[in-house]
């Protein structure tokens, strides 16, 4: 068995969390007798301190507990009288005269805790610490040189921008009034007439019309969309298309993917034994039918965090309300650990992270252990939020073993959906008859076979022959009707979490060690971010409601300035805020404070419409700018933090494969539902009631479907992603152990190479060449047609020479081949779904 260490003022504490228990040592009485005399005069107490002590203190504690140690673990000093004497988190280390109840002495004799932790010390050392203690621990060491405590100050933190109140500056003048289309052009212009900078020209409409397509939907603009806004002369031309891509269904499906890298979402429990998270679907799809709604995101984020408290008006808003609270759980959540403490605790911190990360954009982990060591963030902060999450059910012990699962809320139902359950339930029930009729009529047939056996003679061998194939025909139907009997129709469930029956505040962990409770603090939240004192929490109820509320109301500095940048980076490449999950005091200050605030203030006064505010981006003149250089300008701001162009981005891993199944005409519409396919029997085992572990999954078998639908209905694996989903992990796909708001855009080879040879490509570039030829004739339609689908713009007349010449040079090489021509178009077709171009929006 593994153990745990955790330190704990200067020494480690061992859980050996079989049984949620802590392991102590045994400890023999001690005897007075056999204990060093105590020294008589100053003199020799000196003497013996520096002989005995000092020395011991030196060569196995200062490492941690001096003032040179990076980090003092647990708060204790050593290197000084007062250190000692005072202690650390868990109280005074030594008590002059009562070697018995000094917590040193404990430590060095591994009584629950261990000191140090590479190895015991002899009991001789020992035995020389207790009769110092017991003499008066006379100890000559000032306290001069210590490292000063750090302490929280709260007013002193409000001072940093982040958690100022949300300011609503006008817009400056600048110099040119006819560029700005909207008040937020006026900020970046004005920053850039501070620095005598210009903006680019504009993109060309076809290129914009490429850049906004695949931003609000992620799939790139079809010929027949491309013609009709070049053709569209009207005022009103930008606004129509934004307007469309905002009302698609592409559109959810595109900005729900955005969220997913926030929760660490995955249709896999933990990343132990392949269980899987049968419901997680539900939470996913929740989402693309928020973002369609336009759910305000103040709602939004009520419902996540504490949608099982909110009152509702239908079936239909209990339901999305109950999933939305998914946010809470759908983490990796590691269910096998036997300590049912730790995890619990581990638990609760990613909940606390997921909160203060997505929401806040502050890093809260660290405050588990100790006061942040940069932000004004205490213990208090975080315990008095993980004391709410402490008060609320989020896993669960399964029937058999050692094991945890997700916990699990059922689903109200509208009549419509009950109506067509109770058929759905009649349909497998008729179903299970015929697996049973169809096993008994077997064994039947099996029974006869056996009994002929006994008898004949002549045709004995083709008689064994039949009985075998009959075998095996009937060594299945155990499995599969495990199977059906396991994914019988039931009422409607999803992953959430409920208030827990006994409801309390929580005591702060030392160090993070949940064996190691010390004083308990009230349910709150964190104080820097907050205008009053923490809300009240209704007697027996967890606090989550309260908390979610704080985080939406308007007064809050971080919730608006987060989201809208976040949004903003979506959309330029960089956030305002470049440090995108990190508003705290070493992470990047804002490249425009006033049009941050500009931005939150909006967004909260448009009714925290996210489409809203989407359309308000994407009609800017500061989007419609070009991606082109300009040498002046990149001398004085190479970084681009003024905003004199438009960024260039990498497609990402779901736009570039969605993107390479939307031109070849292959991408099939999905309305949801399970991504892992469990409707296979291959693909789950552990489904028996008296299984010891957790029902799991082994993706043997996709559905035709999957390979053509859209990126983010495919199963996600927390190890590596699987079948059509490969493709994620080449291309920088944000995995699902870790939450970002921003994704990495690296350049490998192994992603030029994957292009070459992947099946995926190949087979998209094969599909959309066969497209090419049956519906165009001649080169110049193929080809006109071709850079309208790929690369969403006219082809050049330079462009159209070189790959009419590809295609003469190459055509005869392949003479031999029925499908010459074919052939050929499909390597030109590859050579472009490969190019620069088509990888990047410009």
């Amino acid at each position: 068995m593994r153990r745990w260490q955790v330190k704990l003022f200067g020494v480690a504490i061992t859980a050996l969390g079989l049984f949620g228990t802590v392991i102590r040592a045994e400890t023999p009485p001690t005897d007075a007798s056999a204990t060093t005399a105590p020294p008589a005069d100053p003199a020799a107490q000196q003497a013996f301190f520096e002989t005995k002590i000092r020395p011991v203190l030196v060569e196995h504690c200062y490492e941690c507990h001096a003032a040179d140690s990076k980090i003092v673990q647990g708060g204790l000093r050593v290197d000084h009288r007062e250190g000692l004497r005072k202690g650390g988190d868990s109280g005074a280390a030594v008590i002059p005269g009562n070697a018995a109840e000094s917590l040193l002495v404990k430590a060095l004799r591994y009584d629950d805790v261990e000191m140090p932790p590479k190895g015991k010390l002899s009991e001789a050392i020992i035995r020389d610490f207790e009769a110092w203690i017991a003499a008066g621990a006379f100890d000559p060491r000032e306290g001069s040189g210590a490292k000063p405590e750090r302490t929280i100050d709260i007013e002193e933190g409000r001072r940093h921008w982040a958690f100022q109140p949300v300011a609503d500056p006008a817009p400056p003048e600048v110099r040119d009034a006819t560029w700005p289309l909207d008040p937020l052009d006026r900020f970046l212009l004005a920053k850039l007439d501070a620095a005598d900078l210009k903006p680019v020209e504009d993109a060309d409409r076809a290129t914009w019309l490429r850049r906004v397509s695949l931003d609000l939907t992620g799939l790139p603009p079809s010929p027949e969309e491309i013609e009709r806004f070049l053709g569209d002369e009207s005022p009103r031309a930008y606004e129509v298309v934004v307007d469309r891509l905002l009302g698609s269904r592409a559109f959810g499906e595109r900005w729900a993917r955005h969220w997913l890298d926030l929760t660490g979402y995955a249709d896999q429990v933990g990343t132990s034994n392949s269980v899987f998270a049968e419901h997680a679907w539900r939470y996913r799809d929740y989402l693309i039918d928020a973002f369609n709604a336009d759910k305000p995101f103040d709602r939004f984020l009520r419902e996540q965090i504490a949608g099982d408290l909110l009152p509702y008006d239908s079936p239909a808003e209990r339901a999305a309300n109950l999933v939305a609270t998914g946010f809470l759980v759908l983490g990796d959540v590691e269910i096998v650990n036997p300590d049912k403490l730790k995890m619990e605790t581990d638990h609760i911190d990613q909940q606390v992270n997921k909160i203060g990360q997505t929401f806040m954009g502050m890093t809260l982990g660290c405050v588990r252990c100790h006061d942040h060591k940069f932000d004004p963030i205490g213990v208090q902060d975080y315990y008095g939020i993980a004391g709410m999450l402490r008060s609320t059910v989020s896993t669960c012990r399964i029937p058999n073993g050692i094991w945890s699962g997700i916990q699990v809320v059922e689903l109200p139902e509208t009549p419509e959906q009950t109506a067509d359950r109770e058929r759905r339930t009649a349909e497998h029930q008729a179903a299970m008859d015929r697996l049973q009729a169809e096993r008994a009529e077997l064994e039947k047939e099996q029974a006869a076979i056996e009994e002929q056996l006994k008898q004949p003679e002549a045709d004995k061998d083709g008689l064994t022959r039949k009985r075998d194939e009959i075998a095996g025909r009937l060594r299945g139907y155990p499995g599969r009707i495990t199977h059906a009997t396991f994914f019988a129709p039931t009422v409607p469930k999803a992953f959430g979490v409920q208030d827990a029956a006994q409801v309390g505040d929580m005591p702060i962990y030392i160090r993070g060690n949940p064996y190691a409770p010390g004083a308990t603090v009230p349910r709150g939240v964190m104080r820097v971010a907050a205008w009053s004192e923490s809300p009240s929490i209704p007697a027996g109820q967890s606090g989550r409601r309260e908390l979610a509320d704080w985080l939406a109301d308007e007064r809050h500095p971080l919730t608006a300035r987060v989201t809208v940048n976040r949004t903003w980076q979506k959309l330029f490449g960089v956030g305002i805020v470049r440090s995108v999950d990190y508003f705290g005091t070493r992470g990047e200050r804002p490249s425009h404070p006033e049009l941050l605030d500009h931005l939150a203030t909006r967004f909260m006064r448009g009714g925290w419409s996210q489409k809203q505010l989407l359309r308000e981006l994407t009609l800017s003149r500061a989007y419609r700018m070009g991606s082109g250089p300009d040498h002046r300008a990149a001398e004085v701001d190479p970084e681009n933090r003024l905003y004199w162009r438009m960024n260039r981005q990498r497609l990402d891993a779901e736009a570039l494969r969605d993107s390479l199944l939307a031109v070849s005409g292959e991408l099939l519409a999905s309305a949801g539902g399970p991504g892992l396919p469990l409707e296979y029997p291959e693909n789950s085992n552990s489904l028996e009631p008296q299984a010891v572990n957790p029902p799991a999954f082994a993706l043997r078998k996709f559905r035709p479907s999957q390979e053509f639908e859209r990126t983010v209905y495919l199963p996600v694996i927390r190890v590596a992603q699987e079948g059509p989903g490969k493709f994620r992990d080449v291309f920088d796909f944000t995995q699902p152990a870790q939450m970002a708001g921003q994704r990495s855009q690296t350049v490998v080879a192994t992603q030029a190479l994957f292009l070459l040879n992947s099946d995926l490509v190949r087979k998209r570039a094969a599909a959309l060449a066969k497209r090419l030829t049956s519906e165009a004739t001649g080169t110049e339609l193929r080809l006109r047609e071709l850079w309208l689908r790929v690369l969403n713009r006219p082809i050049t007349p330079a462009e159209a020479e070189d790959a009419a010449a590809f295609l003469t040079t190459l055509t005869p090489l392949l003479k031999d081949r029925p499908d010459a021509e074919l052939a050929a178009w499909t390597e030109l077709c590859h050579a472009v779904l490969s190019s620069n171009e088509f990888l990047h929006r410009l």
